[in-house]
């Protein structure tokens, strides 16, 4: 990576529209270079990094997967069988691809009118509520939070132990991400991270959401992912089907695109008052992370975008 990049990161946070007490922190890396970081604003401690945590929670699915402990053509009633009748039409690859026809559950802004926050046992309790799916599953890609959630479950009664542990002692221990944790509450956050918004819901859902992370631990994430040290990253790069099989462009937690030709691994997420992007490019060797206490998404995902072009350049 050469000596500009951090200059022209930093001018690229402040095109996207970040100003004045806005706080921005972007990782980046390519080929053999070390990775480097650019702050913009009052430098911040770890934070909710909301929906990037889908990959995380499929690398946890990914691993049971590869050990024989879980069919990606079980149904999800094996699993969860408190759920209504719908939940034997439902595969878990349905849910690792959105396919599911689930209905969404733990709304924001509803339970942000109640005053409650999302955690798994509404989750679960709010799809106990639906009689019906939206839609057949296998038939649509349509983006629904409550999948993961199941999933996080999934691993959870598979495991024998809460899901944060077995992320824990699989993922986050072995890969050194020490300032990274699922965290299930029952305080909004967990001590010493930057807070969500006040007021606003806390992201307290596993596998949907949930995870805690710093720029440094998932430029980490990424390069254990180009690397494949987990064993698990061809499958959450596969692109997933319909059960017509159409492709969809979207893996294992992960959209599975392209850029100007090349292969582009890449999530966002956004909660209230924090927004997320991560990415990788495993023909350019490169990836970037950006983590905003911003809850524009659009925002975040502009200078992600701007960010990826630099990397493909390089």
């Amino acid at each position: 990576m050469d000596r500009g990049f951090p200059e022209r990161a930093a001018a690229l946070i402040e095109s996207a529209g970040y100003g004045d007490g806005d706080r921005v922190v972007v990782g980046l890396r390519h080929g053999d270079a070390s990775a480097v970081y650019v702050s913009h604003g009052e430098p911040f401690t770890t934070a909710c990094v909301a929906s990037v945590s889908k990959q995380i929670t499929a690398a946890c699915v990914a691993l049971l997967v590869r050990q024989g402990k879980l069919d990606v053509e079980s149904a999800l009633a094996e699993w969860i069988p408190e759920l209504p009748a719908w939940a034997a039409t439902v595969r878990v690859r349905h849910l690792i691809h959105h396919t599911g026809g689930l209905p969404e559950a733990g709304e924001f802004f509803a339970l942000k009118k109640a005053g409650r926050d999302r955690t798994v046992p509404g989750m679960l309790a709010e799809l106990g509520g639906h009689e019906t799916l939206e839609r057949t599953p296998g038939t649509t890609f349509s983006y629904r939070n409550p999948g993961y959630t199941c999933l996080s479950v999934i691993v959870e009664r598979i495991a024998g132990e809460p899901f944060p542990d077995f992320a824990r002692s699989r993922l986050f221990e072995p890969l050194g991400m020490a300032a990274t944790r699922y965290w299930p509450g029952p305080d909004p956050f967990p001590p010493g991270t930057t807070p969500t918004e006040p007021g606003s819901p806390a992201p307290l859902s596993l596998g949907d959401c949930g995870v805690w992370s710093t720029a440094a631990d998932l430029m980490r994430w990424n390069e254990a992912l180009a690397n494949d040290e987990l064993g698990v990253s061809g499958l959450l790069h596969t692109a997933g089907r319909l059960d017509d099989g159409t492709s969809i462009p979207y893996g294992w937690g992960v959209d599975v695109l392209t850029r100007a030709g090349f292969p582009l691994h890449r999530h966002g997420g956004s909660w209230a008052g924090l927004s997320a992007q991560i990415a990788r490019l495993p023909a350019r060797r490169a990836s970037m992370v950006v983590i905003a206490l911003d809850h524009t998404e659009a925002r975040t995902q502009e200078l992600a975008d701007s960010l990826i072009d630099e990397l493909v350049a390089c």
